[in-house]
């Protein structure tokens, strides 16, 4: 591996090789202990989108709060349907509830909220672009997780992932924000690898991974975006050798992006002070 490979893949957390079942119940009992160790965690509240890493993330966090209320302790899982209008894989986003089996879907059309924050921002002589606005419906969606989960005492449950974190494709402050993000130190195949060994549907997992955000590009395909498969993303995580070409793309994109990756500075943070 190259230095900064090496760098990035120490990071990024991510194993050459994981048990399923061992890597599985790590990550609920993270879950179940970060749960444990705050006593004001009533529920913990999850956007499911119809795609691999929001299935895996609700499965995962089902089980957890299962567990927990049969040692006694009183929590509940939370799924959020998000659409903005109608959705056009709305049948998918069931698909993955029933897999999942929440105690409670709560249903919020962000539609009218986006709408109006545009609207609000053109009188202002702020015109958004189309990218721009698939930002707001990112944060909008966050943000009524968030108010969610204020109102039923719980916490944000992200489904940020390795092979999502080192290109930085996700809405700072948008679906990157979130209390605890459980499938980090996964790349997308050992999601993939991890939801077969739960059972679930074939095609929520094989399905073209998409944010859809864009309405002049609708469903455009996360690899088309990226400019690099999925693929390549997840070898270079593995620490094995890539083409030059998409080892250049990955890691243009974790620079560029590093900023999405930290915290606020302030003048004491700040390292040229």
């Amino acid at each position: 591996m190259s230095n900064l490979q090496d760098i990035i893949v120490k990071e990024m957390k991510v194993k050459p090789v994981i048990d399923s079942k061992e890597e599985t119940r790590n990550i609920i009992q993270f879950i179940k202990s970060y749960i444990q160790s705050h006593s004001f965690i009533k529920s913990l509240v999850l956007g499911i989108s119809g795609g691999q890493d929001s299935t895996l993330t609700g499965k995962l966090c089902q089980i957890a709060v299962n567990e927990l209320k049969q040692e006694g302790i009183d929590c509940q899982f939370i799924a959020v349907k998000l659409p903005y209008g109608i959705q056009s894989d709305a049948a998918e986003v069931e698909d993955a509830l029933n897999f999942i089996q929440p105690d409670k879907v709560v249903t919020v059309n962000i539609k009218a909220a986006v709408d109006q924050s545009v609207h609000s921002l053109e009188e202002a002589g702020i015109q958004l672009t189309d990218f721009q606005k698939g930002n707001e419906k990112a944060r909008e969606r966050m943000k009524v997780q968030f108010s969610i989960a204020s109102n039923m005492q719980g916490i944000v449950v992200g489904t940020d992932h390795s092979a999502e974190n080192i290109t930085g494709f996700y809405t700072k402050y948008g679906d990157g924000a979130a209390d605890i993000a459980p499938i980090f130190g996964l790349n997308k195949r050992q999601g993939k690898q991890l939801l077969t060994y739960l059972d679930a549907p074939k095609h929520l997992y094989e399905k073209v991974p998409t944010a859809d955000l864009e309405e002049d590009k609708p469903q455009l395909p996360d690899e088309e975006a990226l400019g690099v498969s999925y693929s390549d993303i997840d070898d270079y995580l593995e620490g094995k050798t890539i083409s030059s070409e998409a080892k250049d793309v990955i890691e243009k994109h974790y620079i560029k992006t590093a900023h999405k990756r930290e915290l606020a500075y302030t003048r004491y943070s700040w390292p040229k002070n």
